[in-house]
């Protein structure tokens, strides 16, 4: 018969008292008055409570409201450590403290005013525990962001606007309008009248890099929840402000290392500013529409220098069969109408916009371009029109235009800082090199796409390396010709021997469960090093952690919440919670996990759900992940079903598989070096006829 709900078997220690091991109906061990108000405190400083009601709670609203400013910040400090505990946070909101807090933020402020000047640092610190309270509490997601009112937004506004602010409270400031802005469409409209761009810009000329980067994600964040009409109009104000420069100066190129959360608010900025370009990509061109159309004229007129003709300069047909020559040696697929050529989306207009930009900002190598091809063979010239809309096309899909920035990611690179019109910039480098690639080689109209293969390869390979400008691109594109990229493929190729004879199959086939069970082991093995973990929040970006083990005999999973990312392994014995390996029902992943079901920002991401997976025990209850890589995502997801003896199926076990066999066949094979294995066994020798033979011992 199980034990009842309320009967805990504990090591408590109370103050004056040994401690025990104990099992005890809550804390009436020690015969104390309303046990119902106590709670059990986890001996180690963390302050997390066992039971749910708890007397701090009660305790805490009472002292904050105190008259007395030295307790009132004791009680501040206090509360802000312990907010981050969900059991007290639920006691604590339960006392309407949310409403209390931002109270004191709305009115309390000016009841010190005249104690400001001779008490700064007090009050400094009285504001900075009260919002940090704040910012812990609704972390929880137990309170809605729609809640507060326009007198609490204007003020933590301006707390940012203030040219000399404390750094605590700026920080926690920014982080409150940051989670404002992505959680609540209607606290994102109430935000941005009172927040300027040119109010956040100085925050980055500043020295302090957790600043720059809260300062960072404001601006994305309303860059991403701004109506579509209103992203063109804010995108012209930054430019205006000189964020990009103000960013490569002060943050991209300053002495400091770019740690992991500002590489990613760069990474945001640098997804959301790519995908002001959507619109022209999805628009196609109209053909009867005479401004667009004048493009393509001034395209004509920049490559030929031709002077528009007068109306009665030669007959219509005359004039139709020019252009149509011309067009043919622009490059364009239909000759008589190029206009055709861009409804194709994408790329649509976008395409257009960057040939005219090339034309018009690197007008001698674009007449080159059109005049070396147009003097070649039919067949061996490079169709620039043709090359410039599949180009496009393919920058776009490198530079993933229109999708949603990655929760996980920080694959920013300076090379786009570097310039204001750094896409058109990409383009005017890629559009030379797919000609040089096209002469290296010499390809004709039939190679079109085994060129842009190459071309995008070039691309790619190039942009690993992070460049730190353009020009640095350029010159690791010119290192990476067409003949590099055949030798590349040739190692990488001979990297991956082909086993496909059927002897090497079998071999293949016979040691494969030898291999899966090292995978398997080695999976095991990493659970029990364990993995540190973001938590999961209301908040798109915070930077608390929690950190999950499994025990060394595969029983047990310990996990519990941390302040900070570890440096190495967390000791069992410092993780706070346990849950047996034999109570997990099921291991899910993606859409089917809880906490991916939630809407919040960026929560349907596909890079976010690609690292999502959850784990089921008891009837409904789960324990919620979000892997910090794909490869610990498939170290966890592999490990959990072998623990629970189903089949590991994740792409790093096919990986892991096929490298391991490949090197297990190469050592088994060395003695069989340069001979040839046949493709069928031998046959077996014929039954000898008769069996009168004997063994000569001289």
């Amino acid at each position: 018969m199980p034990a009842p709900a309320d009967i805990v078997k504990v090591a408590i220690e109370w103050p004056g008292a040994f401690p025990k091991l104990m099992e005890i109906d809550q804390v009436s061990a020690w015969n104390l008055p309303n046990p119902e108000t106590f709670a059990l405190q986890n001996a180690d400083s963390t302050n997390f409570y066992i039971t749910e009601k708890a007397q701090m709670a009660q305790q805490l609203h009472e002292r904050i409201q105190s008259s007395s400013m030295d307790m009132k910040l004791d009680a501040l400090k206090d509360l802000a450590n312990s907010s981050r505990d969900i059991t007290f946070a639920q006691e604590f909101i339960n006392l309407d403290g949310i409403s209390l807090l931002t109270q004191m933020v709305e009115s309390g402020t000016e009841r010190y005013q005249k104690l400001q000047k001779i008490m700064k640092p007090c009050f400094g610190d009285l504001l900075s525990f009260t919002l940090t309270a704040f910012v812990e509490l609704m972390d929880h997601g137990i309170v809605s962001w729609d809640t507060f009112s326009v007198a609490f937004i204007k003020k933590i506004a301006s707390y940012v606007c203030k040219s000399a602010m404390d750094t605590a409270v700026l920080q926690r400031s920014l982080a409150i309008l940051e989670s404002m802005v992505l959680n609540s469409q209607d606290l994102y409209q109430k935000v941005a009248q009172e927040i300027t761009i040119g109010q956040l810009i100085p925050h980055l000329q500043g020295t302090d890099q957790d600043i720059q980067t809260y300062t960072i994600a404001v601006i994305n964040a309303l860059f991403l929840k701004a109506p579509e009409e209103k992203r063109q109009e804010m995108a012209h104000i930054l430019a205006q402000k000189q964020l990009r420069s103000i960013i490569l100066s002060n943050v991209i190129r300053s002495n400091k290392p770019i740690n992991d959360e500002m590489a990613h608010q760069l990474y945001v900025l640098q997804v959301l500013t790519f995908n002001l370009l959507e619109d022209r990509m999805m628009t196609k061109m109209d053909p009867q529409d005479q401004a667009q159309r004048d493009i393509i004229f001034e395209l004509r007129r920049i490559a030929f220098d031709v002077e528009c003709e007068s109306n009665n300069s030669g007959s219509i047909e005359k004039r139709k069969s020019m252009y149509t020559r011309d067009y043919k040696k622009l490059g364009f697929i239909n000759h008589v109408n190029p206009a055709v050529d861009f409804t194709q989306i994408p790329p649509g207009m976008l395409a257009l916009d960057n040939m005219l930009y090339f034309a018009r900002h690197h007008q001698d190598a674009y007449i080159r371009i059109v005049l070396e091809n147009s003097s070649r063979e039919d067949k061996h010239e490079c169709p620039f029109g043709r090359s410039s809309i599949e180009l496009t096309k393919m920058l776009c899909e490198i530079l993933k235009v229109g999708e949603l920035p990655s929760e996980n990611c920080h694959d920013f690179h300076p090379m786009f800082f570097t310039h204001d019109r750094s896409f058109e910039e990409f383009f005017c480098i890629c559009i030379q090199l797919l000609n040089k690639t096209w002469k290296e080689m010499r390809a004709t109209s039939e190679d079109f796409n085994k060129v842009m293969q190459v071309v995008k390869e070039q691309i790619t390979r190039a942009l690993t390396i992070k460049p730190n400008s353009l020009d640095q691109f350029k010159s690791r594109l010119q290192n990476l010709s067409y003949t590099e990229i055949l030798k590349l493929r040739q190692s990488e190729r001979m990297n991956q021997e082909d086993f496909q004879s059927r002897p090497i199959l079998e071999l293949r086939e016979k040691i494969q469960p030898e291999i899966m069970e090292l995978i398997k082991q080695q999976r095991l093995n990493r659970l029990c090093e364990g993995t540190c973990f973001r938590k999961i929040s209301s908040r798109r970006r915070q930077d608390k952690f929690w950190y999950c083990r499994l025990s060394p005999n595969h029983k047990v999973l310990h996990y519990g919440d941390l302040e900070e990312s570890p440096q190495g392994e967390v000791p069992h014995d410092s993780l706070q919670d346990k849950l047996p390996v034999a109570d997990i029902k099921a291991v899910v992943t993606g859409k089917d996990c809880p906490h991916m079901k939630e809407k919040g920002a960026l929560k349907q991401n596909k890079e976010v759900l690609e690292l999502a997976f959850s784990v089921l025990y008891e009837s409904d209850e789960y324990l919620n992940f979000i892997a910090p890589d794909k490869h610990e995502y498939c170290v966890w997801t592999d490990g959990l079903n072998a623990l629970l003896g189903k089949e590991m199926t994740s792409e790093f076990t096919r990986s892991d598989m096929d490298t391991l066999l490949n090197m297990e066949m190469k050592l088994r094979l060395l003695d069989l070096e340069n001979i040839q294995i046949p493709e069928v066994p031998p046959p077996i020798p014929k039954e000898p006829s008769n069996y009168d033979f004997v063994y000569d011992c001289n």
